[in-house]
């Protein structure tokens, strides 16, 4: 999953960031309203954690600008993290279009909760998703092939599920490089190869994502 965090204490950011990649997600850094703007007009991302009190801009106007804007990427989902938490504040960043809001202290557990809560919004199948024989449990971080339990790391995972939300497709290593990494990854390295190589080798026989010669790599529909 990549994500935005919009967070202007350097300090809050790098922590946040930090135990974010640490479970695998993809995360882009954002300190102020003009960073994130410029990001969101380049990538699209699957969550904006957004801080609504930037030093050069109002969060809430980043996010009501989003929709409409035809220059920038509006986020599949938005999670607001402020220090403001009086009733209006609430209504005001809900109404906005903020999927969920998050008051400043919070534990991290909580923000990892919710930001799975977040994900799961993206499957119709709620909190299971299955291909074939693959089924993850999304809110567990759990997987399956048939009934064999898969003992995959958290970017194993993450890669796996993004093959699992696009079967059939063929996705060639810079989109997995821009969805299950995050900007410092660097696009001339191995990682995706190395990475893949481990999934595959968990997967077992019959192989289930295969290699398109000189386009990228596709996982097998049943």
């Amino acid at each position: 999953m990549r994500v935005l965090l919009v967070e202007d204490d350097p300090d809050l950011a790098e922590i946040v960031a930090l135990g974010l990649r640490n479970e695998a997600y993809a995360v882009d850094v954002a300190g102020t309203y003009a960073t994130a703007e410029e990001l969101l007009t380049t990538t699209t991302y699957d969550v904006v954690c957004l801080d609504l009190g930037l030093p050069d801009g109002d969060g809430l106007a980043l996010l009501r600008r989003a929709p409409d804007d035809p220059y920038l990427r509006r986020p599949r989902r938005c999670l607001v993290l402020t220090a403001r938490d009086a009733v209006a504040d609430r209504v005001a960043g809900l109404d906005a279009g903020a999927d969920d809001y998050l008051v400043k202290p919070f534990h991290f557990a909580e923000l990892l909760a919710r930001l799975r809560a977040l994900s799961r919004r993206e499957d119709s199948a709620g909190s299971t998703l299955r291909v074939g024989e693959l089924t993850l449990d999304l809110a567990t971080h759990r997987a399956w092939r048939a009934a064999t339990p898969l003992d995959l790391t958290a970017r194993e995972y993450s890669l796996l599920r993004y093959f699992m939300h696009h079967p059939g497709e063929v996705l060639p290593a810079e989109t997995l490089l821009e969805h299950v990494w995050d900007a410092n990854a660097n696009p001339f390295t191995s990682s995706v190869r190395v990475i893949l190589s481990r999934l595959r080798r968990k997967l077992g026989d019959p192989a289930l994502i295969v290699t398109v010669t000189n386009t990228g790599y596709r996982l097998q529909l049943p």
